[in-house]
């Protein structure tokens, strides 16, 4: 957490400083986090119409499905801006440190990831490889759910896969396979099994929820990066309101002006 902490100073240090400002200030903190946490703006990429809609429903979709899930993380930042290898990224933040997790909170956590799926198939009744990453993720959730944690309700409470308890530099931990073939296949269906339920659940919160979809992807497409108060804002069916400098518009209170009161000035001097 500290090592995150000291990146997260360092890097805002250096955004004002490539910016030539005298001092850091909260939009370079922000800026900074962005940069740590969801990658590098790879501004090089360009993508075309019919691409940039995919990606903003896609995140839309995750977007959605967060926000309608109980007990899931609050949805701090979507954009479609490509950072790192994603062409899109939606970001959640916790709002307490956790330690454990529960079957219910992983289960939404496999919907939101299986969410961006979900919203292509609906929207354009097709696949992309934009998924592959949510995919890959959400396999290998799945797959601790039933060989490590013990949340499937066929095997019940046990684990599969024997780890190797001396580790070397230079290697991963590697399990060796201590069950049947059969189990083998029991184990693979229930992961499937898993992960097609997350996608159906995903599914129908997209359907029953289309027309915030719609809001959702749109505003991506108008501002390309929202964040969490305007993602609510989008969703309660209001328009975003952004100043010239891109930043939420948010009501100032008039200051009242004094009359200037009529002096007659102070005159020091020897006498």
């Amino acid at each position: 957490m500290g090592a995150d902490l000291e990146n997260i100073v360092n890097e805002a240090a250096l955004l004002a400083a490539r910016k030539k400002k005298r001092s850091v200030d909260m939009t370079d903190f922000e800026e900074a986090k962005d940069k740590v946490m969801m990658g590098v703006q790879r501004k090089s990429v360009v993508l075309s119409e019919e691409e940039k809609k995919t990606t903003a429903y896609h995140e839309a979709g995750h977007t959605l499905v967060a926000a309608q899930t109980k007990g899931a993380d609050p949805v701090h930042k979507v954009t479609i801006i490509p950072r790192g290898r994603a062409l899109g990224v939606t970001m959640q933040l916790p709002i307490d440190e956790k330690h454990g997790y529960s079957r219910e909170y992983i289960e939404g956590r496999l919907a939101i990831l299986m969410g961006g799926r979900a919203a292509e198939e609906l929207i354009f009744n097709e696949l992309t490889t934009g998924a592959g990453n949510d995919i890959e993720q959400a396999t290998k959730i799945a797959r601790k759910m039933v060989c490590e944690w013990g949340m499937s309700d066929i095997l019940g409470p046990m684990t599969f896969g024997k780890k190797n308890e001396e580790i070397f530099l230079g290697r991963e931990i590697q399990s060796h396979r201590d069950y049947s073939e059969a189990t083998a296949r029991m184990i693979d269906e229930e992961v499937v099994r898993i992960v097609r339920k997350s996608q159906s659940t995903a599914n129908q919160i997209l359907k029953q929820n289309m027309g915030q979809l719609h809001n959702l992807a749109k505003a991506l497409l108008e501002y390309e990066t929202i964040d969490g108060e305007e993602v609510a804002a989008v969703m309660e069916g209001k328009q975003i309101k952004r100043s010239k400098n891109g930043a939420t518009q948010k009501l100032k209170k008039k200051r009242r002006r004094r009359k200037p009161q009529n002096k007659k000035p102070e005159i020091s001097g020897k006498n």
